[in-house]
């Protein structure tokens, strides 16, 4: 009993000192805790701090930002004003210069109208003053030619064309001067005393020149050398007139148009027979008759 009693004292003791032995790591432990809980709760407060400081940080950053932007935005709202001011203003010019444009445009056309009319008074003025003329054109030259020599010339072709021709038909006669080479061909023009006179020796002309297939040469108007060299009668006609009838022969050069002539300082065109005649009477009128 004895032993087995002491046998239990000393168990008794063995694990008292056993857990004597294993208090001390334990209660250790416990203390070594605490301070690691301490230590995270100084590291969290540490880095809350910073994000507060961070937050706070960027908060100022974005105000100033904001600030900047705002003051900018206001900037460009005056700036916008500004250019729908001025928009307004060159708006109201714009308007002010188109209505100005227009009125320009159309005096212009005005002008312009007004402008042909009188050209066109002017050419039936210069027209109406070379009415009872024509031209003999490509007659050789002369050394010292005289008024009396072309008057010559006039009355020996009027012999040849069997027309009645008389020296107080002629109001004027004389020789277009000319520059270098083309004053040895320039035209005589020969002034009659009536448009009805001038008319008939025309005839006369163009009916000699259907019946002899030679045509009026210089031979018909006394010429005793050159007498070969061919010759052309033809009323005379403005410079705007000429001008016209050189343009109009294309008509009939393109074979587009048939025939072509002048009657009373007038340029006149047809196509055929039984086509209509055309008065021309500009050169774009020519070019629009040449594109059809």
């Amino acid at each position: 009993m004895e032993n087995i009693s002491n046998n239990s004292g000393y168990c008794s003791d063995s694990n008292m000192g056993s857990r004597e032995d294993r208090t001390p790591p334990n209660f250790t432990s416990y203390r070594t805790k605490r301070s690691r809980e301490t230590n995270i709760c100084s590291e969290f407060d540490d880095f809350k701090n910073e994000i507060k400081l961070m937050i706070q940080s960027l908060f100022s950053a974005q105000a100033n930002e904001l600030q900047k932007i705002a003051s900018s935005q206001k900037e460009i709202q005056s700036s916008n004003v500004n250019i729908e001011n001025s928009l307004a203003f060159l708006t109201v010019q714009n308007e002010e210069f188109k209505n100005k444009i227009c009125l320009l445009e159309n005096k212009i056309k005005e002008d312009s109208q007004y402008i042909s009319i009188l050209e066109e008074r002017v050419e039936d003025l210069q027209r109406s003053s070379k009415k009872n003329n024509f031209e003999i054109k490509n007659v050789p030259i002369k050394l010292k030619e005289t008024k009396d020599e072309l008057i010559d010339m006039v009355m020996f072709l009027s012999q040849n064309i069997g027309y009645q021709f008389e020296k107080k038909d002629i109001t004027d006669i004389y020789r277009v001067r000319g520059k270098g080479e083309k004053s040895r061909s320039t035209p005589i023009v020969v002034e009659t005393s009536s448009t009805l006179l001038k008319m008939s020796f025309l005839k006369k002309c163009k009916e000699f020149n259907l019946k002899n297939k030679s045509k009026l040469r210089a031979k018909h108007l006394g010429f005793r050398t050159e007498e070969e060299v061919p010759v052309f009668i033809s009323e005379q006609l403005t410079a705007k007139g000429s001008r016209l009838y050189f343009l109009a022969r294309d008509l009939s050069k393109s074979k587009t148009y048939k025939f072509c002539w002048t009657a009373f300082g007038k340029v006149y065109v047809r196509k055929d027979e039984n086509s209509p005649i055309v008065n021309i009477t500009s050169e774009a009128q020519v070019h629009k008759l040449l594109q059809k």
